[in-house]
């Protein structure tokens, strides 16, 4: 279909399509023609944190530009996934769609015990965790679906959230850094940080693998208190 008619006959996330099946197909760009989902995987990583420094910095032009690199990501990978038979954009779109009406019963239900921003999130938890019983991706522990590809501190706040609100650390626990301000906080991670690369360490690499630890130590805990229970 030539150009002219892409852009005019359909609706506007129908051209994206038709535009990435463009692309893809025999006669089209010679660079996306070779791509998979693990060789595009580390863009969609990079257009979400430059869409979070356009959002930042109060740049709407530059957020929807950035929001528009993203779907692209997600039509790439799901027209990726529509050639080998598994799934389309369409499944993906009303996918969506089924989660947001299933994990908001306070609004398309009749359940209104949700009426405030905790009880939506508690909620929300709790209608994702019976999704997945019994299904590959069923959450035995509160450890599971950390993402393991974040970035360690980021990653590091997950665990010790979660590790907290199941009494796993001290909710009380400061320190040596009792009274400390957030930018002196700041000031001593920078430090760390500082000192770590002075010294020839990877702070990443090695905040990784602590973190691998404490997960596994938190998780031995976890499998005892539940032994325990029964």
């Amino acid at each position: 279909m030539p150009v002219r008619e892409i852009l005019e006959s359909q609706k506007p996330i129908d051209q994206l399509k038709e535009v990435m099946a463009r692309l893809r197909a025999p006669g089209g760009c010679p660079w996306d023609q070779k791509q998979n989902h693990n060789s595009i995987k580390a863009h969609a990583i990079e257009e979400v944190y430059e869409l979070v420094d356009a959002i930042e910095a109060g740049d709407d032009k530059e957020m929807k530009e950035e929001l528009g690199d993203l779907l692209l990501q997600v039509i790439f990978h799901s027209h990726l996934a529509s050639e080998r038979n598994v799934f389309d954009f369409d499944q993906v779109t009303i996918g969506i769609v089924e989660k947001l009406i299933r994990r908001h019963p306070h609004v398309f239900g009749d359940d209104k015990s949700a009426d405030n921003a905790e009880k939506v999130l508690t909620q929300w938890e709790k209608i994702k965790l019976s999704e997945k019983v019994g299904t590959d991706h069923q959450r035995d522990s509160v450890f599971d679906g950390i993402p393991n590809h974040l970035p360690a501190l980021a990653k590091a706040e997950k665990l010790v959230k979660k590790a907290r609100k199941s009494g796993f650390l001290n909710p009380e626990y400061q320190g040596p850094w009792a009274g400390l301000s957030q930018d002196e906080v700041a000031s001593q991670l920078f430090d760390l940080v500082n000192y770590a690369q002075a010294s020839g360490f990877h702070p990443e690499e090695m905040l990784r693998s602590k973190l691998a630890e404490k997960e596994l130590e938190f998780r031995e805990i976890e499998e005892q208190k539940s032994s325990d229970q029964n």
